[in-house]
Order: C-alpha cells, then sequence, then structure tokens
C-alpha cells in the first residue's frame, strides 16, 4: 500500500469521525507529521536515558556534595539513602601519568633558611599578637595593680583570640596563681609567664609521618567546602617530592567543578601522578583505582582529596567512611593519616567541625590553614586542649614552604617575638 492510498483511508475515516470533507485530506497529513514527530522525540529520549545509565555514579553517592566555590545547601533539603551492601566499584583503567622525577635530592636547611621560615611564622601571627599581646600591653597600662577587674578583662581578650571558653578560663586560674612572680612595669614578665602556659596546654604532633608496614604512607583529606584541602594536598605532594619521594593523588572531589583540574595543576608542579576519574563520578571508584596505581607504581605516598561537605550531615559523613573502607581493603592498615583541614578564619566553628568529623573518621591530624588571615590564632591553643587531636600541620602563608609542621615552642616564640 503506498503513502498516498494509506492517508486517503486515512481522511475517509476522519470524515466518519466528523471531520468536514475539505478538511480531510489535510488533518489526516497533519496527525501523519505529528506522529512521526513524537516517535523522533521518543528515540532521542530512549537515547538520552541509555547514555546517562553507562555513567558509573553509584547510587549511594550523594547529590548533596556541594562546591567549595559556593554557599552550603539548606540543611532541610534530602539525604542520600546509602544501600545496605556496600559494593566495591569496578575498576577503571588508570590513564598512565608521567612521572617527573625531582631533579635534586633534599637539603638540610641552612641557618638563614631557618631563620628565615621563621619570620614567615612570626608575619603568619602578626594579626594574632597585634590582638593578644597589643591589648594586653594596653591593659597593664590602663590598670594599677592585678585586681579582679583586670583578670576579667584579660579574660576578655583571651576569648576575643579565640582560645575558647575552656582553653582561657585555665588560662586566667593559672595566672592568677602566678601573677607574684610578674612586675607589672615589666610587660615581658607577663608575656613570659602566659607563654609558659600556653606552651603546656599545646600538644606538638608527630615530626615525622608515620611508615607503613608495607606500601605506600596513604593520607586521606578532609574538611568542609573552602578550607582549602586542595591547595594543602598541592603543597604537601611538593613537599614529599622534594624530600625525593614519588607521590600520587587521587582526585576524589568529583562534584566540585574543575577540582580534579586543580589538582593535576598541582600534581604536575610536584612532579606527582593524579588519579581522576570524570566529574560527577563515584568518589569510591576514584580511591579504588587511586590505590591500585599507588601500588602498580610504587609510590611512596598516596594522599586522597575528598569533597567538601557539611559536617552535620550524618549520612554524608558516612561516605568517608565507605572512602576508608575501600582503601583499607587495597592496602591493608590504610588510611595512616586522616588529616582534617580546618579554617583558622573561622573561629570556634573551627573546633565544632573537628570534634563532629573525629567522631565519623577517626580524625588523626589538623591542618589548620589561613593562619595569617586572623587576628584569632588562639584557635591553635583550643583544639589543642580540648580535644586529643594533635594539630599536624599550620598554614602562615601562600607560598609552599609555609605550610608548616606544627611546633609548639615556635608557635609561642613566634607569639610573642619582639614584645
Amino acid at each position: 500500500m503506498d503513502f498516498e492510498l494509506w492517508l486517503k483511508k486515512l481522511a475517509d475515516f476522519l470524515v466518519v469521525a466528523g471531520v468536514p470533507p475539505e478538511q480531510g485530506p489535510i488533518v489526516a497529513l497533519g496527525l501523519v507529521f505529528l506522529s512521526i514527530t513524537l516517535l523522533s522525540l521518543l528515540l532521542v529520549l530512549l537515547l538520552l536515558r541509555k547514555n546517562f545509565r553507562s555513567k558509573d555514579v553509584q547510587a549511594e553517592i550523594s547529590e548533596e556534595l556541594i562546591s567549595e566555590e559556593t554557599e552550603p545547601v539548606d540543611e532541610e533539603t534530602g539525604l542520600v539513602t546509602e544501600t545496605e551492601e556496600e559494593q566495591v566499584p569496578a575498576q577503571v583503567e588508570v590513564e598512565e601519568v608521567p612521572v617527573v622525577e625531582p631533579s635534586r635530592p633534599p637539603v638540610e636547611l641552612s641557618d638563614d633558611e631557618s631563620a628565615s621560615l621563621f619570620q614567615r611564622m612570626q608575619q603568619g601571627l602578626a594579626k594574632t599578637r597585634s590582638s593578644l599581646v597589643g591589648r594586653m600591653d594596653a591593659l597593664l597600662g590602663s590598670h594599677a595593680r592585678f585586681d579582679d577587674e583586670f583578670l576579667e578583662e584579660l579574660e576578655e581578650i583571651l576569648i576575643t583570640a579565640d582560645f575558647g571558653m575552656q582553653s582561657t578560663q585555665e588560662l586566667v586560674q593559672a595566672l592568677t596563681g602566678r601573677l607574684k612572680e610578674v612586675d607589672q612595669h615589666e610587660p615581658g614578665q607577663l608575656h613570659k609567664v602566659l607563654g609558659e602556659e600556653i606552651r603546656a596546654r599545646l600538644k606538638t604532633g608527630r615530626t615525622e609521618w608515620p611508615v607503613p608496614d608495607s606500601g605506600p604512607l596513604v593520607i586521606l583529606v578532609v574538611g568542609v567546602n573552602g578550607v582549602g584541602k586542595t591547595t594543602t594536598i598541592g603543597k604537601m605532594a611538593k613537599q614529599f617530592a622534594d624530600q625525593g619521594k614519588k607521590v600520587v593523588l587521587g582526585a576524589g572531589d568529583t562534584f566540585r567543578a574543575a577540582a580534579a583540574e586543580q589538582l593535576e595543576v598541582w600534581g604536575t608542579r610536584a612532579g606527582a601522578e593524579v588519579v581522576r576519574h570524570t566529574e560527577g563520578s563515584d568518589p569510591g571508584a576514584v580511591v579504588f583505582d587511586a590505590a591500585k596505581a599507588a601500588v602498580a607504581r610504587k609510590a611512596d605516598v598516596l594522599i586522597l582529596d575528598t569533597a567538601g561537605r557539611l559536617h552535620t550531615k550524618v549520612n554524608l559523613m558516612e561516605e568517608l567512611k565507605k572512602l576508608r573502607r575501600i582503601v583499607d581493603r587495597e592496602i591493608p592498615g590504610a588510611p595512616h593519616e586522616t588529616l582534617l583541614v580546618l579554617d583558622a578564619t573561622t573561629g570556634q566553628n573551627a573546633l565544632i567541625q573537628a570534634r563532629m568529623f573525629q567522631e565519623a573518621v577517626e580524625v588523626s591530624g589538623i591542618a589548620l590553614t589561613k593562619l595569617d588571615g586572623t587576628a584569632k590564632g588562639g584557635i591553635v591553643v583550643a583544639i589543642n586542649s580540648q580535644l586529643e587531636i594533635p594539630v599536624r600541620l599550620i598554614g602562615v602563608g601562600e607560598g609552599v614552604a609555609d605550610l608548616r609542621p606544627f611546633d609548639a615552642d615556635e608557635f609561642v616564640a613566634a607569639l610573642f617575638a619582639n614584645n
């Protein structure tokens, strides 16, 4: 049956159904065109659906993981429901990325270089020093004796510098018993006594990274949005590479636009291989492949980035536990260090974050960034004295060398330097 005959039969049917005879052929032709259009759209939708299903995004991965460059989502939005049975993502072949070996072996710092690093520490703590020591000296000048009013105002200064209520009360109580040692006309004596009390409440983290029995050292880096996780990872990778170590980076932040690209830039600087997947893919698959790649390449260090998340989202925090289980299956005992990155400028909120992450993923160390951008460096003391988590690294500037191992003696010396 040819098309014209079929069209004529359709037109006759439409006339019988009530369409005016003169309009029957036109309406029949319109119905044919509409049917072809709908079939075409249906075919396109089927193809798109098939394409989306081909992606390796797992059902348990949260669509709420939010960009470091956007505001946190409303806490009333929906949460991801974890599946009861966790499955290890299928291995995806990792593209070979050439590893650039360091051009020179590590060298010992000279006295001049060590002095320069300490000067950068002083500069980084300049705002805190001005807020704490400067106001304390002004307080000394405005009081004739160490009375209750003096101690009350000193307490206010310490709280303003984010020492926290518990640490502040401990410091003021300790100072009250030692003020007889202080000449009120010699501010340096009060600096010395307060510095000693601060030092007594600081716990210095390990000076060396853990040494695994076999395989690479695995560092899992976690934290909320915008604290500087990726930058911290890049600086760590560069420092490891400068020590002659072979480094692999896992781009587990698959939900922030250009996160993997940012990590690749740091990887290029450090001569480190970066294992990544497409944007929006399963972070668990990235961790799985990064672990496989680190073992296959005989890397010394594997650093895993993770997507930023709200520390109050229970289901999202559960995903970090899943990542830990995956890497432990591939490299027994890993991660050897779970490093929480905190932004010093957020003050007491950083303390809350540390407590929540510690409960979820057994944080073993803290990297405190942006100390150079705040007058509230007392958060170092608050974290050390209130939580059993050592501050591992501190950031006192933009340079790679400005990410420093935390040293309590150096911190106190820089805080009261030139005063």
